[in-house]
């Protein structure tokens, strides 16, 4: 199941968010589309657009090629 898998690849980004005060939760999958929000530090900080673009969009995507974005509610 997609959910699951996106659930294994998303405990790879949250141990370095955790590092960091953060944390990340899916939230729901439409489509290609997954949607998530960070939490902890990473919620308000100025570099999270860079961070969901850069690192957890790019990972997804690598990791389940069926995704086509990744979007922060």
């Amino acid at each position: 199941m997609l959910k699951d898998k996106l659930e294994v690849a998303l405990e790879k980004i949250r141990a370095g968010l955790k590092s960091e005060g953060g944390d990340i939760e899916l939230v729901d999958v439409r489509g290609g589309t997954v949607y998530v929000r960070l939490k902890g530090a990473c919620e308000g900080c100025p570099m999270s657009m860079l961070t969901m673009k850069n690192w957890v969009e790019a990972t997804l995507k690598k990791e389940l090629p069926e995704i086509t974005q990744v979007k922060a509610v």
